[in-house]
């Protein structure tokens, strides 16, 4: 049966979900979390949340998801082992750094791949369960085929998000929030920019173009038991307790009883909160008519919700099967014993029964009584009793016996389990300073593969695999004057387009390339059997020291340091591997695999770069991908030409420029720039993040 994992933003929401039927609960403690703005968990209060959850049979999950900094690691890893220590069953992890702390400093907790990691393919839940983890939730975007395929083969467990709100982006690869806002959604801050106004070509009528509707996948439970889904998960751990109880409830009894949702109940889940309805484009592999706002009444949400806390609040309707024995005999202290459906047994003593004067205790008597387990988490399945005729026992002696019995056995069943706590490692070493970095230009089309440009006789030349494969001529060029040719794979990489990519990549291996950008795990494995040595794109979010040896361990030639990170921090990390740092371009804010160029326009123009407009009058480059995604790229371009010093003192491998929109001629004029020759700066420029950082 699908495990039903539930919400839970607040203690309240807890109550809410267990009472509901939650199997599993999803919770944040600390400043570690993918959604730092809900009321998330004090010490205490995560300390009593779990010890409700284990007497009444529900998991713990805690998600620690977001990426961590060098300075941040070890209070990171003190978190994660109070965590372990008080028997949370897993934790979600987005950080590949922190992933590897954690296996060796509490080894014993399970450890679940967040949709943070953005896995969408088999090869993505292969590398996960190659790393330790024992659970990969899986990217929103999926289809059912897609789902049954990497579920069917996958060595670990797959989670699936079957309600709530859809992000534009693709998980762990949004960035807008944070390099408009600076509240970076990697780590736990983000502002929600998708659901703003904006405007599509001057199409007033498109406010919303990024706001998609919340899935709902009530009616397709069983096909995801079917396909061997493990685990049905809700979103929403910043919504209401009540919002939890409700949409809980539901779900609960679908799983329970096999069955679709009545009308009635889908009413239910949009009054509790929907925007325009409910969508299951991704699932179905339809994804028109996804987009939607927040619109409804708030009245009917309120009566719901008045409705659904009086039957959670001060109810104990999540009850565990408990059998109870007891023992009276004359001169000896009244025996009883209690277990448990897991097998925890308790054993409480009463004071001597006494001989009875008028009315004396029979088995029957005291059977019935001590099944009367009614306001607690338990619910009694059998009772029996061996009692010595002609004794008595009063009624609040044999309650005493009953509730030292329910309280011995809530401690059992609260109690953690006994898990190791081991030394932190030791941070990384770093290799000797760089001072002199290479040179990189990355090119997003054929037209940017000027001769003009390779004449700036570039280091590394890394070109998009698609660009590459059916403009080689072109790269030959850049070859010609000593550039490195490096096939960059596109961010997102399905399974039923695993094989073309490959095709590509291996005729480009027969021409003399032999180096692949790879941005995601899932890709990793497509590159080496296509004979690629690899290098780590900032779709691999390296934000500290542990992940760059992370990087260094599974065979990357180089990483690029996070974009979201400060020039000091990236100065600071200990390089076990060759570092590079984005240093100019239109930085990418989001991939999305809807074509919102499409959708806009009502058709397919996608092969011309289309403008986001904001409510600001800031204006964002949207252009293809591989296939029909699109990348919505910053208004602004970051420019760090005159920082030459600083980046050369950072311990930087190699300095990439990354062209989008330019055209040849501005490419070659920012090469020049970067060399030291000319005087080219953009109108708009940004310094991206190196100097503010984020939240």
């Amino acid at each position: 049966m699908l495990e039903l994992l539930s919400p839970a933003g607040s203690p309240e929401a807890v109550i809410a979900a267990v009472q509901n039927g939650a199997d599993a609960v999803y919770m944040g403690l600390g400043n570690f979390n993918a959604r730092r703005g809900a009321k998330n968990f004090s010490d205490e209060e995560f300390e009593k949340a779990v010890r409700y959850c284990r007497i009444r049979d529900c998991k713990v999950y805690v998600t620690m998801n977001t990426l961590v900094g060098d300075r941040e690691m070890q209070q990171a890893t003190e978190l994660a082992r109070r965590v372990s220590d008080l028997g949370a069953d897993a934790i979600l992890v987005q950080d590949l750094g922190l992933l590897s702390v954690l296996k060796k400093a509490v080894p014993d907790i399970p450890l679940h791949a967040s949709t943070q990691m953005s896995i969408h393919n088999l090869a993505g839940v292969e590398a996960a369960a190659e790393m330790g983890l024992t659970r990969a939730v899986l990217a929103r975007e999926l289809s059912l085929e897609q789902i049954k395929f990497i579920t069917k083969r996958s060595p670990i467990e797959t989670e699936v998000f079957v309600h709530g709100a859809l992000c534009f982006c693709h998980s762990g690869q949004c960035y807008m929030s944070a390099l408009i806002g600076r509240r970076s959604g990697n780590r736990g801050a983000c502002a929600q920019p998708c659901r703003m106004e904006y405007t599509m070509g001057g199409r007033l009528e498109d406010s919303h173009p990024l706001s998609l509707k919340d899935n709902c996948l009530a009616e397709r439970l069983m096909q995801l038991e079917d396909a061997g889904v493990a685990c049905a998960k809700i979103e929403g751990r910043m919504k209401r307790p009540e919002y939890t109880g409700v949409v809980t409830g539901i779900y609960s009894r679908l799983i329970k009883e096999h069955r679709k949702p009545t009308p009635e109940e889908m009413q239910t889940l949009t009054d509790a909160f929907s925007r325009d309805g409910f969508t299951q484009g991704y699932f179905d592999g339809d994804r028109k008519d996804m987009f939607g706002v927040r619109t409804e009444d708030d009245k009917a949400a309120s009566k719901l919700f008045a409705d659904a806390r009086r039957e959670y609040i001060g109810k104990e309707e999540r009850r565990v099967p408990v059998k109870f024995y007891v023992v009276v005999n004359s001169g000896e202290a009244v025996k009883a014993a209690a277990i448990d459906n897991a097998g925890n047994k308790v054993v409480a003593f009463g004071s001597e029964p006494q001989k009875a004067i008028r009315q004396a205790v029979d088995s029957q008597s005291l059977s019935d009584r001590l099944s009367k387990t009614g306001g607690t988490p338990y619910y009694c399945v059998d009772a029996q009793s061996r009692v010595q005729d002609g004794l008595y026992l009063s009624a609040s002696a044999i309650n005493e016996l009953r509730r030292k019995l329910i309280t011995s056995l809530n401690d059992k069943r609260a109690c953690p389990p006994q898990r190791a706590s081991l030394p932190m490692p030791e941070m990384p070493k770093g290799t000797p300073t760089v001072t002199d970095p290479v040179m990189i230009y990355q090119v997003r089309c054929a037209e940017q593969l000027s001769e003009e440009l390779a004449d700036t006789r570039p280091d590394y030349i890394y070109v998009p695999v698609r660009v590459m494969y059916e403009n080689f001529d072109m790269v030959r060029v850049f070859m010609s004057r000593g550039a490195v040719p490096v096939a960059v794979l596109p961010r997102v990489v399905t399974d039923d387009e695993v094989s073309e990519v490959y095709k590509m990549l291996r005729r480009l291996f027969d021409q003399g390339v032999n180096e692949a950008l790879v941005g995601n795990l899932g890709h990793i494995v497509i590159a080496r059997k296509a004979g690629m040595k690899i290098r780590a794109d900032f779709g691999m979010n390296v934000f500290n020291s542990y992940t760059l040896d992370m990087i260094r361990r599974m065979g990357f030639l180089s990483a690029t340091a996070s974009f979201e990170m400060r020039l000091a921090q990236v100065r600071d990390m200990a390089k076990s591997v060759d570092t590079e740092l984005i240093a100019y371009g239109r930085l990418p804010l989001m991939v999305s695999d809807q074509c919102v160029i499409s959708h806009s326009l009502g058709t397919c123009s996608c092969q011309n770069p289309a403008q986001l407009s904001d409510r600001m009058g800031s204006v964002f480059p949207v252009v293809r991908e591989y296939e029909h995604r699109n990348v919505i790229y910053n208004s602004r371009k970051l420019f760090m030409a005159d920082k030459n010093d600083e980046l050369c003192g950072a311990g930087l491998w190699g300095i990439r420029l990354m062209f989008t929109t330019e055209s040849a001629r501005e490419c070659v004029q920012v090469a020049k720039r970067y060399k030291g020759e000319g005087d080219f700066q953009p109108n708009d420029l940004t310094r991206g993040l190196y100097y503010r950082g984020v939240d």
